[in-house]
């Protein structure tokens, strides 16, 4: 049985500060046991080169050459880096909405960074020249005195507000109204998909791991997130494929089963299902890309 882990994390500033700033240069056993959380503060975490995966709220997919996201209260997640995903660094910043007084984002000259917190209920994940140059003010940010990171955060979000670099990952939105019980439940069922999907999973066995009967678990999980048990699982293995097949040279058919697809055609059609895209169209535009 996987041991089930707090729901709702923590976080506590450090002395002198509004906000909590977290930077990782090299892996840590924290980063390595990614788990389904939330908590009430806003997160914006930038993850410096590597690949990995993105699993905010409903949305499941693949990143590459790292990652600039910006993530509302209480929208669940799971985190972004282990021992896999060969980043040079990972940022975080974490801070309540109401960090610098109930009032003082509603003022005039912030209703930008307003409204960027607004779109961040929904999690958003920048893209093109904007991550590459928000995250490097943000990867800075650590070595900066309080009071300038202070100054150079609200600059980084009035930036962040104004580019038009970023995707909406859940565009009709995600609002936890779950119990305690029911997010440790989901929790243990995400981290049991993530060490047994590359093999065939039985909905017997997962509902045992959730302690519920088929369908009431089939019911709950459809209704906690979003999707079907088995699309959802189709969905990690299309996820981790798309990182085989930007990171190794082997075949598009030893990729398929890797990922424990045990059939092609199906594998081929979940892909372009999720991504868009058939495998063999994906690896040429990754290719392109690098080179």
């Amino acid at each position: 049985m996987i041991p089930m882990k707090p729901a709702l994390e923590k976080i506590i500033p450090a002395f002198g500060s509004s906000f909590a700033v977290k930077q990782y240069l090299d892996p840590t056993p924290e980063l390595k046991k990614p788990f389904w959380h939330f908590h009430p503060e806003l997160e914006l975490v930038y993850v410096k080169g590597g690949s990995g995966k993105r699993h905010i709220g409903h949305h499941l997919s693949y990143f590459n050459d790292g990652e600039l996201v910006f993530i509302g209260s209480n929208l669940p997640h799971m985190g972004f880096t282990d021992r896999h995903s060969v980043n040079e660094s990972e940022t975080i910043i974490q801070m309540r909405a109401d960090f610098l007084g109930v009032n003082f984002f509603h003022i005039p000259e912030m209703e930008a960074i307003q409204q960027l917190f607004e779109r961040a209920k929904s999690g958003l994940s920048f893209h093109g020249a904007a991550k590459h140059r928000i995250g490097a003010r943000i990867e800075n940010l650590p070595k900066l005195d309080n009071f300038e990171r202070l100054l150079h955060l609200l600059s980084i979000l009035q930036e962040m507000a104004y580019t038009k670099e970023y995707t909406l990952l859940n565009a009709s939105g995600f609002v936890l109204e779950v119990e305690h019980q029911d997010n440790d439940r989901i929790n243990v069922v995400y981290n049991f998909v993530e060490q047994n999907f590359t093999r065939t999973i039985m909905l017997e066995e997962v509902a045992n791991e959730a302690n519920m009967t088929v369908p009431a678990f089939c019911r709950y999980f459809k209704k906690m997130a979003g999707k079907t048990f088995t699309h959802f699982v189709n969905e990690m293995r299309v996820i981790h494929a798309c990182k085989l097949l930007s990171e190794k040279a082997e075949s598009i058919t030893e990729v398929c089963f890797e990922c424990g697809f045990n059939n092609f055609s199906h594998f081929n059609r979940s892909f372009k299902e999720i991504t868009g895209k058939s495998p063999s169209a994906y690896r040429k535009t990754i290719r392109k890309v690098v080179v």
